[in-house]
């Protein structure tokens, strides 16, 4: 018995229909001003506490020490996990303890979360960790979180 073999033309469009599904998909990610406000730049030093490496976004959890001594965990959006060790950042280089600085923006919500644009480790090394094609450069002072 031989396979039924579809025409060429129904075999083409269904791979294109397959195609724009799966761009669709893509499109509908959130952009970068959906949740983060460009207008709030930060700069968080503080104790990493926990990360999550996951799809699609990574997250850096940091306890961050207020100007008044009170102490709040904030959590920053990275880019994709093989993002960033493509960048030279992984799993060993960020353990719970390990002091960072993070720049980034803060959320539209006004919660402890921010987005991160970079990181810096303390060995000195700073490395980007945003991936979001809309995040905007960083050309205001920023504030630490509060």
């Amino acid at each position: 018995m031989t396979p039924t073999l579809r025409p060429p033309r129904l075999r083409h469009g269904i791979a294109l229909l397959a195609t724009l599904a799966a761009a669709s998909g893509a499109q509908a990610h959130h952009a970068f001003a959906a949740e983060y406000d460009a207008a709030q730049p930060l700069e968080a030093k503080g104790t990493v506490t926990k990360v999550k490496w996951v799809n699609p976004h990574s997250w850096l959890y940091l306890d961050v020490k207020a100007a008044d001594g009170s102490v709040s965990n904030w959590g920053f959006e990275f880019g994709a996990p093989l993002s960033l060790q493509q960048k030279g950042l992984d799993r060993a280089a960020l353990p719970a303890g390990t002091e960072v600085t993070v720049h980034g923006f803060k959320s539209k919500s006004g919660e402890a979360y921010g987005y991160a644009s970079t990181v810096t480790l303390p060995d000195g090394r700073t490395i980007q960790v945003g991936g979001a094609a809309d995040q905007p450069q960083q050309a205001q002072q920023p504030a630490a979180p509060k």
